[in-house]
Parts: C-alpha cells; sequence; structure tokens
C-alpha cells in the first residue's frame, strides 16, 4: 500500500518531468530558427538565463566558461561520450540541438561574467587544497579571468559551487562519471583522502576581481 510520502514523491517527480518535457518541446520549435533567446529559455529551468545554476548539486555554474569549452561538452552528450546518469534531460535536449544552436548557447553563457558566490568555505582547507590544484589540476584549469583560459584542455573550477565540485569529484572516484581523458583519468586516480574537500573549499573561495 502506498503512503502519502511516497505518492508526494511520485508527484513531484512527475510534475518535474512534465517541466523538462515542456522545456524540450519549447526547444524542437526553435531548433530550425537557432534563436539564442529561445533556446536558452529552454535550458535556464536548469541553468538559469545568466548560467549560475538553480542550486542543483548536479548542474553547474557555467557562466564565464569559455565558448569552447561549452560546445566540447555538449557535443559530449549530444555524442554520447558522456551519459547522463543524473539529469537525462541534459542528454534528451542536447540530442535536439543543431551546430548553430550549440555555437549560439555557448557563446550566450561564456559572454557572461562568472558571479561571486561569496559562499562559506573552510580557510584552512582551502590552503590544503591549492597545493593539490597545482600539482594535479593547474595544467588544464586557469581560473576564469586568465587569459590563456580558453586554450587549456579543461574547463576553469575557480568559483564553480563546491557542492558540485564534490558531487563531480566523487563521481569521478567511484566511476558514476567518465572520464573523457587519460590524463584526467589519471590525475583523479592520485587524489588522496581528504583532497576532494580541500579542492572544493580551495575552488569556492575564488574571487573575481571587482571593480
Amino acid at each position: 500500500m502506498r503512503t502519502a510520502k511516497s505518492a508526494m514523491s511520485d508527484l513531484v517527480k512527475h510534475s518535474r518531468r512534465c517541466v523538462q518535457v515542456a522545456c524540450l518541446l519549447l526547444l524542437a520549435a526553435f531548433t530550425s530558427a537557432a534563436a539564442a533567446p529561445a533556446i536558452v529559455a529552454a535550458c535556464k529551468s536548469c541553468h538559469a538565463e545568466d548560467g549560475t545554476g538553480v542550486g542543483k548539486t548536479v548542474v553547474p555554474i557555467i557562466a564565464g566558461m569559455p565558448a569552447v569549452h561549452i560546445e566540447e561538452a555538449l557535443y559530449a552528450y549530444k555524442d554520447g561520450a558522456r551519459q547522463c546518469l543524473e539529469e537525462p534531460v541534459m542528454c534528451d535536449t542536447t540530442q535536439l540541438l543543431t551546430d548553430e544552436n550549440i555555437a549560439d548557447l555557448a557563446a550566450h553563457y561564456a559572454a557572461i561574467p562568472r558571479p561571486s558566490l561569496d559562499e562559506t568555505v573552510d580557510d584552512a582547507l582551502a590552503a590544503l587544497g591549492e597545493p593539490v590544484h597545482r600539482k594535479l589540476c593547474a595544467r588544464c584549469h586557469l581560473p576564469p579571468d586568465d587569459p590563456d583560459v580558453a586554450d587549456v584542455l579543461g574547463p576553469p573550477l575557480h568559483g564553480q559551487r563546491a557542492d558540485y565540485l564534490r558531487y563531480a569529484l566523487e563521481s569521478y572516484l567511484s566511476g558514476t562519471r567518465e572520464n573523457l581523458l587519460d590524463e584526467m583519468k589519471e590525475k583523479i586516480s592520485l587524489l588522496d583522502e581528504g583532497d576532494v574537500e580541500a579542492l572544493a573549499n580551495y575552488y569556492g573561495s575564488y574571487r573575481p576581481d571587482g571593480p
């Protein structure tokens, strides 16, 4: 016999899926026109119009990410190189995107400066995370305001939400998220106990230069 709690949970899941389907239908209506505002409207239920996300652990901040990295991620989902275990709507959505749509979306979110999240971080852990970053991550992951950020292999992690970073790194370590590059797989394998939390605090401590 179903409880009220399980019934409510099913209703929430159903409502969420309805919203996602509505977004997909909206996106499908505009894929041929490649109109950036319409495409963004279909994506903002998860990523928000400004690219900061809507607070879901599995959704990263994409504002201020170089266009080339956004395009690479979208094509990885579209081509099946990256799976959508937690958010299947992401893979469903990318299947509807044209090359022009992908370029429009990448340009839109890349043009938005990465905001200062003002997250509360543990300064001691952040200090421990800095040498881990330099040793394992710095060659491929530069701050979003670095002039060479678009030329390295990985997207900027500085200023990313700590909860997303924990989720992503733990998923890599557990094998539930695939490494697209052999070098990434090697670096992940070198993380010691406590490094994930140290890195999450270090990247979360980043503050973009203000006026």
